[in-house]
């Protein structure tokens, strides 16, 4: 039996809760990782929640368990060891990564939970495209096909979350194949351009964020491109 499976869209939270939203524009990867960090380890129960936004400059990371193995031929793409679950995972130029900040206790969310959301956002967007994307058994992330459009990796300290969404919009793909895709020899990736979808950032970029803020129970707030210091 196909392991893919469709999933019917998940209970809105009641809570309706702010959420400020940084558009980060293209960054290396290491020091939004740190920021994320630092927002996390600083924030009290009165820290407004945050979603970032951003496009990485190439980097492959490897999650806290993730085997060595699955990075085949990095060539001259850094492979940085982080503190996120999962395998490993390519970042890159026509990619939306978005990292929810978010007090998941506050928000009444499990971490099943709110993975489920955070894929359901997705599925919800790509619709708006015609595409139907899905879930698959045991392992996170959304499929068109069969192929991985987008994947999820994320860490939950003191139940506040980080780390995030990757989602391909319109890349090269050829960094995916000197790696086991999140662990997966053979995986196939896609990007949404590829499914007859926008080629751009900016034209999915409200369309995630409305289905982010949907599917998490939260109502966005344009703020600035700064970062936790």
């Amino acid at each position: 039996m196909d392991a893919v499976t469709s999933a019917a869209p998940p209970d809105t939270p009641a809570a309706v809760r702010p959420v400020r939203v940084r558009d980060l524009g293209r960054q290396p990867y290491e020091p939004v990782w740190r920021a994320m960090q630092r927002f996390t380890d600083a924030r009290t129960e009165a820290t407004p929640d945050e979603l970032w936004l951003v496009e990485h400059d190439p980097v492959f990371t490897l999650g806290q368990a993730g085997r060595p193995e699955h990075v085949l031929a990095a060539g001259d793409i850094p492979v940085v060891r982080v503190d996120r679950g999962g395998q490993v995972t390519y970042h890159g130029p026509g990619q939306i990564v978005a990292y929810p900040l978010l007090d998941l206790r506050r928000l009444k969310l499990g971490v099943r939970d709110y993975v489920c959301r955070i894929e359901q956002a997705v599925i919800d967007t790509l619709a708006e495209w015609n595409i139907e994307g899905r879930r698959r058994d045991g392992a996170p992330g959304v499929y068109v096909n069969g192929a991985k459009v987008a994947a999820l990796g994320i860490r939950v300290r003191r139940g506040c979350c980080f780390h995030g969404l990757a989602f391909n919009i319109a890349m090269d793909l050829e960094p995916f194949r000197r790696i086991n895709p999140c662990g997966y020899a053979g995986l196939e990736v896609v990007a949404m351009d590829d499914l007859g979808g926008p080629g751009s950032l900016e034209a999915v970029k409200p369309v995630l964020l409305a289905a982010l803020g949907e599917a998490l129970g939260l109502r966005l707030v344009p703020a600035d491109a700064t970062m936790a210091a």
